[in-house]
């Protein structure tokens, strides 16, 4: 049966009638579930059955199992807009989604089972997904996004290195591997969000009246920003703690922060829809000064402490608001935030500072990164709440 025809011939849950709606619904319960899980296990109330330490089990269901999800609705509606293709409905999407579940489960329960079964069952999840993206891709001749492919390639591989580093007995939330699949993701969020947000904005402020514009994407200044990052990042990936190192995230980050400051930002501050993606991606250049610091200072910084500007920043608070718009808008509403939708992003933002506080006054730290968790969980559980409603039922026809 052709997309097209399986597309009209589907009549199960709403759920399933696009990628966006399994994945942003099942990542939102994730991020939420999963800190509290984690508050548990600091506070000593609970022992998850994992073959991870509860660091690196923290980390990687973060990093590879909350935003694999995000990455999988986003590009499930993104790649069949770049392509002119149909999206994945259907059955082939609820095994694509039961991946998903299967390697969360696998990977909370693998010290029951055998040692290669949650990697393999965690593994088969991005794989599969490269596997259906990649496909569509290339039918559609969609060159220019294969570099969209490559970082999800890379960050598979991340995946992948932190299980063999766990296996070895090595601590994978200090890895290569941990650093292999950050670095993909932030690449994606400053590749990806340098297309979208100069959009985003100069749609909003086009019906605003006469004024300045973003800058539009795709100059040779962002060529060389990027250029910078991806050089910065894979010297921190190979080099952590090299001075070399440092100085190519300061200079990545400054020049991100420049790129930040071409797009009109300032302009937005009546739109918490368009201001949000300003303030997410901020924290890409502001995660790369700080490990830059971090480096070279580990006295007053520590590295860890300074890579949740990216993890929690950069990609929590951008994938957090790529959900919101990509669901209102798919889901025939109007793009713009109500208060709800406003204070999901000021408590995402309040978990970032909290935990950046907790790594700099460490006497307070444990009230902190509580502090961090509660608006961690109001951000996504919020999310959940308001939003799974439009992620369950048809479009509104409008």
């Amino acid at each position: 049966m052709r997309t097209m025809d399986r597309h009209r011939a589907w009549t199960g849950p709403a759920l399933f009638s696009f990628g966006f709606r399994p994945f942003f619904l099942g990542a939102g319960i994730w991020a939420a579930l999963t800190m509290a899980l984690w508050i548990a296990m600091l506070s000593g109330l609970l022992d998850l059955p994992t073959r991870f330490d509860p660091v690196a089990w923290h980390a990687h269901e973060f990093l590879f199992g909350y935003l694999g999800a995000v990455l999988a609705g986003f590009l499930m509606t993104a790649v069949p807009n770049w392509t002119g293709r149909m999206p994945l409905v259907g059955w082939p999407l609820v095994v694509l989604f039961t991946l998903w579940l299967t390697g969360r489960v696998a990977v909370t329960i693998s010290a029951l089972l055998p040692p290669l079964a949650a990697p393999v069952a965690d593994l088969a999840f991005p794989l599969a997904l490269l596997a259906a993206m990649g496909r569509e891709v290339v039918a559609g001749r969609n060159w220019r996004n294969l570099v969209v492919l490559g970082m999800l390639a890379l960050f598979t591989l991340g995946n992948a290195a932190f299980h063999l580093d766990a296996m070895r007995g090595g601590t994978p939330a200090q890895g290569a591997g941990l650093r292999l699949g950050l670095g993909a993701a932030i690449l994606l969020v400053a590749l990806i969000g340098g297309r979208i947000i100069p959009s985003f904005t100069r749609n909003w402020l086009a019906k605003r009246g006469p004024g300045r514009l973003p800058t539009p994407p795709d100059r040779r200044f962002d060529k060389v920003a990027l250029l910078a990052l991806l050089g910065a990042v894979l010297l921190w990936i190979t080099l952590p703690e090299a001075p070399l190192t440092a100085v190519a995230l300061i200079l990545a980050g400054g020049l991100h922060a420049v790129r930040l400051g071409r797009w009109a930002g300032g302009r937005c501050r009546a739109e918490p829809l368009v201001w949000v993606l300003h303030l997410a991606y901020g924290f890409v250049p502001l995660g790369a000064l700080a490990l830059g610091g971090a480096i070279l200072f580990p006295a007053l910084l520590a590295p860890a402490v300074a890579q949740h500007l990216w993890m929690a920043g950069g990609i929590g608070l951008m994938t957090l608001a790529v959900m919101t718009r990509a669901t209102l808008g798919h889901t025939g509403q109007a793009l713009t935030a109500s208060r709800g939708t406003t204070a999901l992003y000021l408590a995402v933002v309040l978990a970032v500072l909290a935990r950046l506080a907790a790594g700099l006054a460490p006497g307070s730290a444990d009230l902190l990164l509580r502090l961090s968790a509660l608006g961690w969980i109001a951000g996504f559980g919020g999310f959940t709440l308001l939003y799974g409603g439009l992620l369950l039922r048809p479009r509104a026809l409008r």
